[in-house]
């Protein structure tokens, strides 16, 4: 018996009727386990999440935690560190595919494990194709068809990227979907731009009820000038670790070779990051304004010190500032 064709036009309607629901519709979700710790990890695009989260799960693996990575950037560079650049199906991507087929879509299909590892991407559109929140909001959505929060782990690690500020990529902040964020950052306006919008976020919703808090700033490529810990200390949350900028990390991070582990030089250093990781609480943080965060650094590096200069409408007519004469009516003395 010859396979069913599946029904394209069923299929486009489905897509079509997807494309119209509602993004800012919560995803459905039950209560996690006591023991189950969610942490979303927020960054700049390029700072450096994905190797954090790597090797920091890679290590909480190692000393005896289960631990769930699940990438959240469309991207999908989480589990190419891990899994030595080889690049895994994505949910997004294996749906789309089972869907066409027919088909539902399997736990084996989408998660694999290295070292103790248990990872996965939600992946996202192509681009100029679709919504990357819309496509976070999927992924969850079928997460939570696979049995998320049936599954037995004492950490999940989410690698959100930072940049995007939309409804999909504040999920877990404006959900309650995770206890605590992390926040990666180097010593750079931009990275510290970006952490401080997350700080904003996690403050706003507190405010609205929620229970999500920051539990602390891991340093990336730390050239010793002190701005992220300065950052830290004015929004009131800790560091909890300060990876170095070394030429040896940054060829292992080139060549997807795993740090994290206790067999490599840097092994203290994310075993430390694991066990800070598990117990610092999340808080509530104060985030700065713009002149705050510009505080941190030299004026004479960011231009901080500029005054701002008024334009005027002549500024804006350009070569047309012409004065033109008078339509007012003069009449000659009688």
């Amino acid at each position: 018996m010859k396979d069913e064709v599946p029904n394209l036009k069923d299929f486009d309607k489905r897509l079509r009727d997807e494309a119209k629901a509602d993004p800012s519709l919560e995803v459905p979700q039950g209560a996690p386990t006591s023991k189950t710790q969610i942490i979303a990890i927020y960054g700049k695009g390029g700072i450096g999440k994905s190797f954090t989260l790597a090797n920091l799960s890679h290590m909480m693996a190692e000393q005896g935690k289960r631990v769930l990575l699940i990438g959240c950037d469309p991207k999908s560079d989480t589990t190419s560190l891990l899994f030595g650049g080889k690049a895994c199906p994505t949910i997004i991507e294996t749906s789309g595919k089972k869907k066409l087929a027919g088909e539902e879509v399997k736990i084996g299909d989408v998660c694999f494990k290295r070292g103790g590892v248990f990872a996965m991407e939600l992946g996202g559109p192509e681009v100029g194709r679709g919504c990357g929140g819309r496509g976070i909001i999927h992924g969850f959505e079928l997460l939570e068809k696979l049995g998320f929060h049936d599954w037995d782990f004492d950490y999940v690690l989410l690698d959100f990227l930072g940049d995007v500020v939309c409804g999909g990529f504040g999920l877990p902040i404006a959900r309650d979907m995770a206890q605590k964020v992390i926040l990666v950052a180097s010593n750079d306006l931009q990275s510290l731009y970006v952490a401080n919008n997350v700080c904003s976020a996690v403050d706003y919703f507190r405010k609205l009820g929620g229970n999500v808090g920051v539990a602390g700033l891991v340093i990336n490529k730390d050239d010793g000038s002190g701005e992220a810990q300065a950052f830290a200390e004015a929004v009131d949350i800790p560091v909890l670790a300060a990876i170095p900028q070394d030429d040896d990390l940054r060829k292992k991070s080139a060549n997807y070779q795993i740090v994290g582990t206790a067999e490599s030089q840097w092994g203290g250093l994310f075993a430390a990051l694991g066990d800070a990781v598990a117990s610092a609480p999340p808080t509530r943080p104060t985030p700065l304004d713009q002149d705050g965060l510009l505080g941190l650094f030299d004026s004479k590096d960011t231009g901080g010190d500029y005054t701002l200069v008024p334009a005027t409408d002549a500024d804006m007519r350009g070569k047309n500032a012409v004065i033109r004469e008078t339509l007012e009516v003069i009449y000659d003395e009688a």
